[in-house]
Parts: structure tokens; C-alpha cells; sequence
């Protein structure tokens, strides 16, 4: 199992819901939800990948069920993973996906590879 395609599809209908134009990219072994061509939210397994920006970091992983997102032996500040038993309430749930809409304005996008 790559990702949860369970969690892919609340992720799917929460951003239809809300009207967001959004487009999927996989990478890193999951599947990450672009907003406005910048990454804002994904799935690595079976974990929510939040892009919540750097001011809501600290707080959130005080919270429950919540970690740095790690993949390079450095968290990535601004990234958290939130297990599933954190997800379990849609209005955690739909909480966790409203964070990431709120920073993506803020946030850079990634700077586009040269082709040769």
C-alpha cells in the first residue's frame, strides 16, 4: 500500500466541497494535493501530511496523534503528520485540511526544475 486511498478520497470530497481547484501529484511514496501549483496537503501511508506553516507548528505537535514530518533525519519545519485516530472526527478532519488552505497563500512555492 502506497497511500490510503480511503483518506485520499476525504481529502478529494473536502476539497470539492470547498470548491478548491486542486490538482494530485504522487511523490514521496504517497500522494500530495496541490493548491495553486503549491503542495498543501498529502498522504505518506496512512498518515495526513499537513503543510500548516511555521506560526502553528509548536502548538500542533503538542496535540495528540500529531508529528514533525521526517524524512531526511531533519523534521521540515511547518510539515506535520497526524495519524488516523487524530483524523477519526470529521471536524478534526476537515480542521486539519482548513489549516493547510489557510497557510497556502502564505507559502513559496517550489522553484521549477531547468529542462536541458
Amino acid at each position: 500500500m502506497a497511500y490510503d486511498e480511503f483518506l485520499a478520497d476525504r481529502i478529494r470530497s473536502s476539497l470539492a466541497n470547498r470548491e478548491v481547484d486542486f490538482t494530485e501529484k504522487k511523490m514521496m511514496g504517497g500522494l500530495a494535493f496541490m493548491v495553486d501549483q503549491k503542495m498543501c496537503v498529502g498522504i505518506v501511508k496512512d498518515r495526513l501530511m499537513a503543510r500548516i506553516g511555521p506560526d502553528r507548528y509548536e502548538e500542533a505537535l503538542e496535540m495528540n496523534y500529531v508529528e514533525p514530518m521526517n524524512f531526511t533525519g531533519r523534521p521540515l519545519s511547518g510539515y506535520v503528520f497526524i495519524d488516523q485516530d487524530g483524523l477519526e472526527s470529521e471536524n478534526d478532519f476537515e480542521d486539519w485540511i482548513q489549516q493547510c488552505l489557510d497557510f497556502n497563500p502564505l507559502a513559496k512555492a517550489s522553484k521549477k526544475k531547468k529542462k536541458n
